[in-house]
């Protein structure tokens, strides 16, 4: 039986306001493309009978179905998350859907890059990538090869293994009656219902979970993580890019539709469709959709949707046109 992906991209963003106020975070774009995009990319490969994603009510949530039904190689799906009750409740919200097939979770606040098709075949299994401090994570303690418990941010920190948001859940109904046990009894941790506790009860109650070690991991959840995956990503990925009037410093990733010229371009910049960018020189920069910018030298930014910048030096994050122009 083919798997069932399950992408929650419900949460607010807020590390990454005011952008997320009027830009859904899976949309805000690093290395080219939107964070959503990366991840439907890589889901491609893995095969799933169908992608359903977890969405918030409203705007934001329209938004993240327009953007998802471009994906002509996945039968997608969206399931709405009423109210912000954590990520297992997120995963919940995709029972119905999922039925009785394995399950792919992958988060959406997160891009990370492995072998999909490997990790939905041979047992469960879950990515987990050795960090320094994994007191920010969830974290995996690994013995004899098997994963034999879960735990979310611990203050005292078991093992090294940080959990990177990718998991293979053969048995998905087992997993879903531990989120079902978990809402029902309102047991929560940090105040919401976290899937690492349904994990650690589907492992106590026998389940064998192999530790997947990941090639690439990269977070999308701050400003400055953001800007450090679409440097991290445009090394590894970029492609050439070659436009008149326009010096380039590779690696950067320039939408087809973008209105550049008289430009230096580079390293490290981004700049999304129907963006205008005149007069300029941008280096570690990301210039979301519609956005403006001109007589500029820019470093280290994060230029919103349809915003407009003129005149500024140095680093500027702006996020709509309510910002106002400067000079």
């Amino acid at each position: 039986m083919r798997p069932v992906a399950i992408v929650p991209v419900a949460g607010a963003g807020t590390r990454l306001k005011p952008y997320t106020l009027t830009t859904p975070k899976p949309l805000l774009l690093v290395a080219g493309k939107p964070i959503l995009g990366h991840i439907l990319d890589q889901l491609i490969v893995a095969r799933p009978e169908r992608v359903v994603l977890v969405v918030g009510p409203g705007s934001q949530g329209d938004r993240i179905r327009s953007f998802a039904s471009r994906y002509r190689d996945l039968k997608v799906e969206c399931v709405t998350q009423g109210e912000p009750r954590g990520l297992g409740h997120a995963v919940a919200q995709a029972k119905d859907a999922a039925g009785g097939a394995p399950l792919l979770i992958v988060l959406g606040d997160t891009i990370v890059l492995a072998a999909f098709e490997e990790i939905v075949s041979g047992g469960s299994k879950i990515g987990v990538r050795e960090v320094s401090d994994p007191r920010r994570f969830g974290v995996a303690t690994v013995r004899d090869g098997r994963i034999v418990a879960l735990e979310e941010k611990p203050e005292h920190p078991a093992s090294p293994w940080a959990v990177v948001g990718l998991y293979f859940i053969e048995d998905g109904p087992a997993l879903f009656s531990s989120l079902d046990e978990l809402t029902e009894g309102n047991r929560l941790t940090r105040g919401e219902i976290q899937l690492t506790d349904a994990l650690q009860s589907v492992i106590r109650r026998g389940a064998d979970l192999r530790p997947f070690p990941v090639e690439g991991w990269y977070d999308c959840g701050t400003l400055e993580t953001l800007l450090g995956t679409n440097r991290a990503l445009l090394d590894r990925l970029g492609k050439p890019v070659v436009r008149e009037r326009v010096v380039v410093v590779a690696p950067v990733a320039i939408d087809p539709a973008a209105d550049v010229a008289e430009a230096v371009i580079g390293p490290h910049v981004t700049i999304g469709p129907g963006a205008r960018v005149r007069r300029a020189i941008l280096r570690d920069c990301i210039v979301n959709e519609g956005a403006t910018v001109e007589d500029i030298l820019l470093e280290g930014s994060v230029v919103g949707e349809d915003a407009v910048v003129r005149g500024a030096h140095g680093r500027l994050d702006v996020v709509d046109p309510s910002d106002g122009a400067h000079s």
